[in-house]
């Protein structure tokens, strides 16, 4: 589940992360794990950053694959809609 910062052709920040809530009407809680070296230790240090997403269907369930994309502030923490369901959760 590695982070896949990418930029997408209209320059927004793409992030591919786990659902790990769906409880909100048309929110989700997207987990976003990327792996970064420490610079003194020289060794790989896992963090975790939660972003909210708009989920306008209600589609994603906890533990899919998602694609999110950076958006204009919907409410006072989302600011990132659901692209796309890369992977459902078995």
């Amino acid at each position: 589940m590695e982070n896949q910062v990418e930029k997408a052709s209209s320059g927004k920040k793409e992030f591919v992360g786990v659902v790990k809530s769906d409880k909100m009407d048309k929110t989700i809680v997207v987990a976003v794990v990327s792996k970064t070296l420490h610079p003194l230790y020289k060794k790989y240090v896992t963090r975790t950053k939660k972003v909210k997403a708009h989920d306008e269907t209600n589609d994603a369930k906890v533990g899919d694959r998602v694609r999110v994309v950076e958006c204009r502030p919907i409410s006072k923490e989302k600011c990132w809609k659901l692209a796309e369901i890369v992977e459902r959760a078995r």
